[in-house]
């Protein structure tokens, strides 16, 4: 049976883990657009407690996501390197791995797509894997299928029972508390070269 997922702009930590969990992985990328969802935005953890950092996009009626653009006609680049930077500074392998996301910031994908798959292929050479993975050429909507992209969503109270994260260190956890399933980005600017070891410790067989 293969798994299908959406396109997710640096995907939670759940996500990430169904790449060492299904070895035929389908992204796809001809589902219409859903706003509200990990596809433009992911969360961090930060002084002030959760939050979000949502990509904008250009609106366009029923489009699909491959389709989607994103809307430069906000300064979202700097407002997000600004927020890691000053959630991230601190932990221990910020100055190892900004660098590498560099193009985030500097560079314009006109579309949504094109900047999750790079955003994608750069976290999985930092946590050193090559997981397989297709994307769609049509929407998938098949009965041998298993659908995550409902499963994993900011507003999912779907009990996923192959997921189970363990605790680890993250800089303000003292003041808000362990706080699972962030982007990410907060495993790997926290937890450096032992983020592959929790992600792989995080799949559970049900």
């Amino acid at each position: 049976m293969k798994a299908v997922l959406f396109s997710s702009y640096f995907p939670p930590i759940q996500y990430i883990s169904k790449f060492f969990l299904y070895n035929n992985i389908y992204i796809d990328i001809f589902e219409n657009y859903q706003r509200q969802t990990y596809r433009n935005r992911c969360e961090i953890l930060t002084a002030n407690g959760k939050a979000n950092l949502s990509v904008p996009i250009i609106k366009s009626y029923r489009q699909y996501f491959k389709d989607t653009q994103i809307d430069y006609s906000l300064n979202w680049q700097k407002n997000h390197y600004m927020a890691l930077v000053s959630a991230y500074k601190n932990s221990a392998f910020f100055d190892f791995y900004i660098d590498s996301f560099n193009f985030i910031f500097k560079n314009k994908e006109k579309f949504l797509f094109d900047l999750n798959h790079k955003i994608l292929e750069n976290c999985f050479k930092i946590l050193g894997v090559k997981p397989k993975f297709e994307y769609s050429k049509s929407f998938i909507n098949q009965e041998d299928t298993l659908n995550l992209r409902e499963l994993i969503s900011p507003k999912s109270k779907i009990i996923d029972k192959d997921f189970e994260l363990s605790e680890y260190y993250q800089v303000f956890k003292e003041r808000h508390g362990f706080i699972p399933n962030l982007s990410i980005i907060d495993l790997l600017f926290n937890q450096g070269p032992q983020s592959i070891i929790i992600i792989k410790n995080s799949v559970k067989l049900s």
